[in-house]
């Protein structure tokens, strides 16, 4: 099965980051997030993956290029233009990187990748959140409610109080600090199960696949939802990679420990 990932965009609420490379490649431990998020499904024997290009796509391009390298034990052998690889470190991952334009919306970047995709089930997400999603148990839902696609459930803790205020309220009538659990409203997380029949939602570049693409497949009864209640962490400011950067040098860096375990799992 193959994963496509989102990582062309802007990253404009990071841009303390993004200034000089794409989000998806701002570091966690020293690692892009994007390694991060490869390293998951990776863990679940997903080694083939579709990299959606755009902002800045050639820092992504050169990562991959140098990865094998930089990953490696090696000699040069000036005097006979030669290298020698002694031991590899590297992943088995098969990258395809494709640029899906500058301004191209998300629907129309995963509708650019559609060649390489094929006719199977595959998996997609953002280049930008991090999770311990059980990604053996996403697929093995998906196809038992036997819809075109299936998001990931998540609820994020509320960082602020919330209350209820109508139109014409001048007073508030509920008040509830930091609502968490039951309170929370259900959002998506991305880490999609998808067939290919999801291509016919979307129209061209302009398309969002959040938009118009999913309200489509939501009114054919073609979106189904999986529920997951552990963790799971955005990337969109400053404060959310200080956060991720934070529980990785505590050690306590739940995505990671999911990885950790399910390579001892089957490996």
């Amino acid at each position: 099965m193959r994963a496509v990932i989102l990582a062309g965009g802007y990253g404009s609420r990071i841009s303390e980051e993004s200034g000089t490379r794409p989000k998806p490649m701002v570091e966690i431990g020293g690692k892009p997030i994007l390694w991060h998020i490869m390293k998951l499904y990776s863990s679940h024997g997903i080694n083939d993956f579709i990299i959606c290009c755009g902002y800045k796509g050639e820092v992504i391009k050169e990562y991959f290029a140098n990865y094998f390298l930089y990953n490696s034990d090696v000699t040069f052998d000036m005097s006979n233009n030669s290298m020698v690889v002694h031991k590899n470190h590297t992943e088995p991952w098969k990258v395809t990187l494709v640029h899906t334009g500058q301004n191209t919306m998300t629907g129309g970047r995963l509708k650019r990748v559609r060649e390489y995709v094929g006719d199977e089930t595959f998996c997609m997400t953002y280049g930008d959140g991090l999770s311990d999603v059980d990604i053996d148990a996403v697929i093995a839902y998906h196809r038992l409610q036997g819809t075109l696609a299936t998001l990931t459930a998540v609820q994020q803790p509320g960082r602020f109080g919330a209350f209820n205020l109508g139109a014409e309220d001048t007073k508030v009538n509920h008040f509830q600090e930091k609502p968490n659990g039951d309170d929370m409203p259900w959002i998506n997380g991305g880490f999609f199960v998808l067939e290919p029949g999801v291509f016919d939602f979307i129209q061209d570049d302009d398309s969002v696949w959040e938009r118009e693409s999913m309200e489509n497949l939501t009114k054919r009864g073609e979106l189904s939802a999986y529920r997951h209640n552990g963790f799971w962490q955005p990337m969109d400011t400053l404060r959310d990679r200080m956060v991720l950067e934070e529980m990785w040098q505590s050690g306590n860096a739940p995505w990671y420990h999911k990885i950790m375990s399910n390579a001892a799992v089957r490996y």
